[in-house]
């Protein structure tokens, strides 16, 4: 069924690709005032994020004379295309009242040795830190470029910088990763850059390139993709991800896709469907799996209920990810995820919920047998106003790695999510406030709190009893150029 799936959507994506070609030589046929109806454009403004603007209409001037003779039809000169450069950054000041399993001597500074830092969490971005360490940090700074080719061709640029705080206590100062130069510094990397075909059929658009993922990220207004997925309706990306983000979902990826409505006059029904490398920003080796034998197809639908206060999308995905080897059999992933929200003015409630199987994602190191491991996750989240520039927030979450886990045994993983570990069980809570003295400029006092429990017994080698993390912070978050 999947390699069928798979065929199909190659086909479809051919035979977009063969409807744009016709459709660019039509273009300036498309972009001609061709009556005395006025032609409207679409100009786009954003307020909180980039998914987060609205759309405004120009009137665009009529003909003014008529030629009895034929002629070409005149230029649209009320278009106005879009040439914008967009950005946002937040960050915090964070203080880590505790941190998991730490060992803090009687002088209150944090030691290394037998009380080392346990790094659960290896997904969230505060594993590794000990006790005490407080900072200002960069979470996420964004620079964009949207350039309008034509009405029809969109093309999408950003460049990020993600860094985590990455301190471990056992080994002094390490900050060189992904999102780091070597010598310690923050680097920017390409996130997006990507052609965007408007309505190769009426309502609906083709993507091409680096871009978002309908996993919860993909939100650009003024387009025929969805912009209440579960990211830009819970709104606070500044304080945390959303929970199969957290749990390392793709937001983005290299592909393409079909974005579109059912109802492109009201857009409430709509879907997307992608296929993509599965390596989101990365350059795998030509021998990679991903990049080079197997791709994963995304697919989601979308909804939009009661005069659009009720949100409801549906997700899923599959992947395969590495061949069949001796020891091993074949692996993949599939998730599949619901999310909802109803939204009114004084209260948004969101609830999102997901499984995930890993084929042969785990080896019992007890029994030396290769599994299958699923992983189920629950998300529920509040937020509302409490006076004109004065907001709050609060969300729980609770994750399990995998549910068919015996707590007799040891597992490790075979997944290629490199933060999976099939032991540990999460609860994520956070809360706080947001100040907004002006629309693009936010300050959130806020508590980050993920408590840890080990699946294993007591009795069993390498247990680690239960313990947490928790982080205050004043986070700042803050957008430009929208």
């Amino acid at each position: 069924m999947k390699k069928t799936f798979t065929k199909l959507f190659s086909a479809a994506l051919l035979t977009g690709l063969t409807v744009i070609g016709f459709s660019a030589n039509a273009q300036s046929t498309s972009l001609a005032d061709n009556g005395n109806t006025p032609a409207t454009v679409v100009k786009s403004t954003t307020t909180a994020s980039h998914a987060d603007y609205k759309p405004e209409t120009i009137p665009a001037a009529t003909a003014a004379t008529t030629e009895v003779k034929a002629k070409a039809a005149d230029p649209d000169t009320a278009w106005k295309p879009q040439r914008r450069v967009w950005g946002y950054t937040f960050g915090d000041f964070y203080y880590t009242a505790h941190a998991d399993n730490d060992f803090v001597s009687a002088t209150g500074i944090p030691e290394a040795g037998a009380g080392a830092l346990s790094k659960r969490g290896g997904e969230t971005n505060y594993s590794g830190v000990p006790t005490y360490r407080n900072a200002f940090q960069f979470r996420r700074v964004y620079l964009g470029y949207d350039y309008e080719i034509t009405k029809k061709f969109k093309a999408e640029f950003l460049l990020a910088s993600e860094p985590g705080a990455n301190t471990n206590a056992a080994s002094g100062t390490s900050i060189q990763n992904g999102d780091n130069l070597v010598d310690g510094k923050m680097a920017l990397w390409i996130k997006n850059a990507n052609l965007r075909v408007r309505d190769l059929w009426t309502g609906t658009d083709f993507v091409i390139g680096m871009q978002s993922t309908p996993g919860f990220a993909l939100n650009e207004a003024g387009t025929n993709g969805p912009t209440s997925l579960s990211e830009a309706t819970w709104g606070y990306r500044s304080i945390e991800k959303t929970l199969t983000d957290f749990h390392k979902n793709n937001s983005y990826d290299l592909g393409a896709s079909l974005q579109g409505t059912f109802d492109p006059a009201t857009k409430n029904f709509g879907y997307v469907v992608m296929l993509g490398n599965n390596s989101q920003a990365s350059l795998l080796s030509a021998a990679s799996a991903n990049t080079g034998f197997y791709k994963i197809v995304y697919g989601d639908l979308w909804a939009k209920f009661f005069d659009k206060k009720l949100f409801l999308d549906i997700y899923a995905d599959a992947a395969k990810t590495a061949p069949a080897t001796a020891a091993i059999g074949g692996q993949q992933h599939n998730m599949f995820k619901i999310f909802a929200a109803y939204n009114t003015k004084p209260i948004t409630i969101g609830v999102e919920a997901y499984t995930q199987s890993f084929t042969n994602g785990v080896t019992n190191s007890t029994t030396k047998g290769v599994e299958d491991a699923t992983a189920q996750g629950l998300s529920i989240w509040v937020k509302g106003g409490l006076a004109k520039n004065l907001n709050y927030f609060a969300r729980y979450d609770t994750y399990n790695p995998d549910t068919k886990f015996n707590a007799a045994d040891s597992y490790s993983g075979n997944t290629n999510y490199g933060s999976y570990n099939p032991t540990v069980k999460e609860q994520f809570y956070t809360a706080g406030l947001d100040y907004t003295p002006y629309k693009n400029v936010h300050f959130e006092p806020n508590l980050w709190l993920v408590d840890y429990k080990d699946q294993r017994t007591s009795t069993t080698t390498g247990y680690v009893a239960p313990d947490h993390t928790l982080v205050f912070r004043f986070t700042f978050f803050f957008t430009f150029g929208k």
